[in-house]
């Protein structure tokens, strides 16, 4: 095995180099740096490090006997601590759109305030692939258990393969409401929220 020493290495003609051939393999030793300037790529698409979507809707007030769609008083968070990676979600009338494709963790947390008529209550994640018709994902589930009323907060969550951000899409719906409980939301902080976060490339 040689050694070649030098500063440079580029293409004699064109803007490829090719470095190795197939099933060979290229290592970069212990206590080396591979220091890349440019863009990394894998198959033709660059590599990125890190989460690169992280986004989160809340709640800005109460329902009351909802056993619907939740479709308004729906915001990001405006508290100054508050901050978005990449592009985030884009939502109208509770149908919350993708940014781009991948894998995306989607959780959902609900405070509910039950009186003693009242059961349960739920909250569904809907997803569709389609643009058309709707699946559950998880449910966020909360049961009266007393004589008294009481708060109750509970949290679900599931992963969502976004293979396309025009077909796949997801809505929080609720059920399981009587005329006596409610699904608590507020405008300066996080009562019932959503976050969306991507992991990575879609599957």
């Amino acid at each position: 095995m040689s050694t070649l020493e030098t500063n440079l290495i580029q293409p004699s003609t064109g803007t490829a180099l090719t470095v190795g051939a197939s099933g060979d393999t290229i290592t970069v030793p212990s206590g080396a740096t591979f220091n890349v300037a440019g863009t990394l790529q894998s198959g033709g698409s660059a590599i990125t490090q890190g989460i690169t979507e992280a986004d989160m809707f809340r709640l800005t007030a109460d329902l009351t006997g909802a056993n619907a769609d939740i479709t308004s008083n729906l915001e990001r968070p405006d508290n100054s601590s508050f901050a978005k990676i990449g592009t985030g979600m884009s939502e109208s009338s509770g149908i919350f759109t993708f940014p781009s494709t991948g894998l995306y963790l989607i959780i959902a947390s609900g405070t509910f305030l039950f009186n003693s008529s009242d059961l349960i209550a739920v909250i569904k994640a809907n997803v569709t692939t389609d643009n058309s018709s709707y699946e559950d994902l998880f449910q966020v589930q909360a049961g009266y258990e007393g004589a008294n009323s009481k708060y109750e907060t509970n949290t679900n969550s599931g992963f969502i393969n976004v293979t396309n951000t025009s077909n796949v899409k997801i809505k929080f719906t609720t059920a399981g409401f009587g005329g006596n409980s409610l699904l608590k939301g507020d405008t300066n902080y996080n009562k019932t929220n959503f976050s969306f976060i991507r992991l990575g490339d879609s599957q």
